[in-house]
């Protein structure tokens, strides 16, 4: 029986021999140097061919082994992994609930804070309380304090918050105390509004909407205008917010009364703290007794400062428009030089270029004034000698402009348009002019 190599004999050495040829071609031939490369040299063809098809079984068996190596010590650290996390997990909960905590701490603490200020402010005792119950029904709409009797609380004490009145106390218990609040139907107070100064009656109404039903339309009522309350009802202090006014209608039943919505300025279904007014007073505050006296003073310092400021001003002024009658009239420029140079310490005065004055004004006729003798003198057909003028002077050369201003000291020539005088006088008649 034949074996492989003597079978395929021809094939194999012919396979051979263009295996060799093809090596020692790939070893003769090389490649370009690629662009950047450091060295600059030639690679064979036959590296390139080695070095591609080793590393891909190269990459292949590194892969494998990082995978195991990374595999097992990722086992080796994660044994303990699970307690860990469930550990991380029980302080994360612990740490989210004691930050909830603290968060309402602080708003509980803003919020009585701001309270006590406005506690300073408007009123002279007030009795912080909480929410602790409501209603629980649309037709009544009240709330249920903490606070009651013992604690100095009594019917129709108004009821706030910073932003806002909330309501009065409707009963008060030992322990705890009702409020009714100001959107009840059965409730009400007297408010302002605060540009108009109109004052109103505020009512609540079915749905739970504050109103106002008792004004007659006016133009100078307009939306966004705030509400305060009044004073007048005996209940609420005078300037706390009641809300802004949300829109204005006729209404409909009671021609022709508007009904004036109003938006309160409190949330009165997300109330958690109120202030109970336990106590007021008719005068200011000590504290807002110093504010009024310090914004006088203030108000007194502007005004003064302002009216310095205006007689600045005037002075100023004054002085601009003096010197502008100075610069048009040069006589008081040459009078205040004259006594500036008689004084030896006395500084020079800045020159000015002197305005020549105009020229005296004639007749548009040439007609003189006292020439025409009197009717007594004169006889029918007589002759009369034609009336006499003054001497004038020669108008000034062409070559000098009238314009050009003259020097200090020297007196310009009177400039004159009348016509040149006669070359003969003859001697004018004593009864021709009484005057002369």
């Amino acid at each position: 029986m034949e074996s492989f190599f003597s079978r395929y004999k021809n094939v194999l050495v012919l396979v051979a021999v263009l295996l060799a040829q093809t090596i020692g071609l790939a070893i003769q031939v090389r490649r370009p140097a690629e662009v950047g490369a450091p060295d600059g040299k030639k690679v064979t063809l036959f590296r390139s061919w080695v070095v591609g098809a080793v590393t891909p079984i190269e990459r292949f068996f590194d892969s494998i082994g990082y995978n195991v190596r990374h595999g097992w010590s990722n086992y080796v650290d994660l044994r303990d992994t699970r307690q860990q996390n469930r550990q991380l997990n029980d302080e994360v909960a612990r740490l989210r609930l004691e930050q909830a905590q603290l968060a309402e701490d602080a708003l509980q603490g803003h919020r009585l804070q701001t309270m006590l200020n406005f506690q300073r402010n408007y009123v002279t005792s007030t009795v912080a309380a909480q929410v602790i119950g409501t209603s629980g029904t649309d037709q009544s709409r009240v709330l249920y304090l903490d606070k009651g009797a013992a604690e100095g609380l009594k019917v129709d004490q108004a009821v706030m918050t910073p932003d806002g009145i909330v309501g009065k106390i409707r009963v008060a218990f030992p322990h705890t105390a009702q409020v009714l609040l100001i959107n009840d139907p059965t409730s009400g107070a007297g408010v302002l509004l605060a540009s108009t100064r109109i004052r109103a009656i505020l009512r609540g109404s079915q749905v739970g909407h504050i109103v106002i039903t008792n004004l007659t339309p006016d133009s100078r009522i307009k939306t966004g205008e705030k509400v305060l309350t009044s004073g007048g009802d005996q209940v609420y202090p005078r300037g706390l917010s009641v809300g802004t006014i949300e829109s204005i209608a006729p209404d409909p039943d009671h021609q022709p009364y508007t009904i004036i919505q109003v938006k309160p300025s409190t949330n009165l279904f997300q109330i958690e703290e109120v202030l109970v007014i336990t106590g007021t007073q008719g005068d200011l505050p000590a504290v807002a007794q110093k504010d009024l006296a310090q914004g006088v003073a203030t108000a007194k310092e502007i005004a003064a400062a302002k009216a310095a400021a205006d007689e600045a001003a005037a002075e100023a002024a004054a002085r601009s428009a003096a010197q502008i009658i100075a610069e048009k009239l040069p006589s008081i420029h040459e009078g205040e030089t004259a006594e500036q140079s008689a004084s030896p310490d006395a500084k020079p005065a800045p020159t000015t270029p002197a305005v020549p004055k105009p020229p005296p004004t004639m007749h548009p006729d040439r007609y003189t004034t006292g020439t025409t003798p009197p009717a007594s003198s004169l006889k029918p057909g007589a002759e009369h000698e034609a009336p006499s003028y003054a001497p004038m002077v020669p108008r000034p050369e062409r070559g000098i402009s009238q314009s050009q201003p003259r020097s200090e000291g020297e007196d310009s020539p009177p400039a004159t348009d009348a016509p040149p005088a006669p070359k003969q006088r003859q001697p004018k008649p004593e009864s021709a002019n009484p005057d002369n």
